[in-house]
């Protein structure tokens, strides 16, 4: 009985026969990144403040946020990289915590979201609501937050007007969700007393309850919009929190709440899987088919699973 043989001819034809199924599988007819992240028209980053996952996923006082968690994905065992809240900020747009601080006032050269998505020839804006006017890099003005911004503090933004006036208000969404002028990537940051920092309308005092029921029907009315347009169709949103509460210091920011959303997440999908803030970074790189991931991003576990 003869014995098989892999001759130069056979593997030479092993290797065509790979060629043919690397060539019908590949990244542009799956539409995929090579980590199998589904490709994105649009990549939306929405960030609100300072509660632990336990406060919003099952809160009755939430009942759209936990519709969105049902419905689509929810990362389960996400936690924020530290406290307080600039260095999470940071930590989403650059893969590094840069700041021990909020108080930090320094001007931030090293690789970033922006310079990625301009150098890949991507739109970006980040929707502020409270900023004063378009392309605003000054301090806060309660209830808008700096330190709720980080493109503000990017040397390749503040050295470039044109790049700072990719940072409008919040009013602009609505106008770009009807004109269907949506950048590639965005980051959305409610103000102050509508993303559970402070109480509602800058109250004095108020309960935990008030805060959450605020942050849900803020969402409700801006972020819904965006998900039921079509204009959001192809698109992925991310929707988490910049950290737990102060106590909660587990893997250094705390469990938080994390939910994907879009017509290419899996549906009713629950993770388990230990994933931090780089690893959102990463995700809205790959979304986009950018391959510079910054920082801590280019190593951090990807959310391939999501899609």
């Amino acid at each position: 009985m003869g014995t098989l043989s892999f001759g130069s001819w056979g593997v030479v034809g092993l290797l065509f026969v790979l060629a043919i199924i690397e060539s019908n599988c590949g990244g542009v007819s799956t539409g995929q990144s090579g980590s199998g992240v589904a490709q994105a028209s649009h990549v939306f980053v929405l960030i609100e403040e300072n509660h632990s996952y336990t406060d919003v996923i099952g809160n009755p006082a939430m009942p759209y946020t936990n519709s969105l968690a049902q419905q689509f994905a929810l990362a389960t065992q996400y936690y924020a990289d530290t406290h307080p809240s600039l260095p999470n900020y940071f930590m989403l747009t650059t893969g590094n915590l840069v700041a021990s601080n909020d108080l930090f006032s320094g001007i931030v050269s090293i690789d970033n979201v922006a310079r990625a998505l301009s150098t890949a020839g991507k739109s970006w804006k980040i929707y502020a609501e409270g900023l004063p006017s378009v392309g605003y890099l000054g301090a806060g003005n309660v209830p808008y937050g700096k330190d709720h911004n980080p493109f503000a503090y990017f040397s390749d933004v503040v050295s470039s007007s044109s790049q700072a006036g990719n940072i409008v208000p919040m009013t602009e969404l609505p106008t770009d969700i009807q004109n269907n002028t949506l950048p590639d990537y965005a980051m959305i940051v409610p103000d102050r007393s509508n993303d559970g920092h402070d109480c509602p309308d800058e109250a004095a005092q108020c309960t935990d309850a008030q805060k959450l029921a605020t942050v849900d029907a803020w969402v409700q009315a801006n972020i819904g919009p965006l998900i039921s347009s079509s204009a959001f169709n192809n698109s992925v949103l991310i929707y988490t929190w910049d950290e737990s509460e102060e106590t909660d210091t587990v893997n250094g920011g705390g469990h938080v709440a994390t939910i994907l959303i879009g017509s290419k997440v899996k549906r009713g999908y629950q993770s388990t899987t230990l994933y931090q803030h780089q690893s959102t970074l990463r995700l809205t790189m790959e979304l986009l088919g950018i391959s510079d991931l910054p920082g801590a991003a280019a190593t951090a576990p990807d959310m391939a699973e999501f899609f």
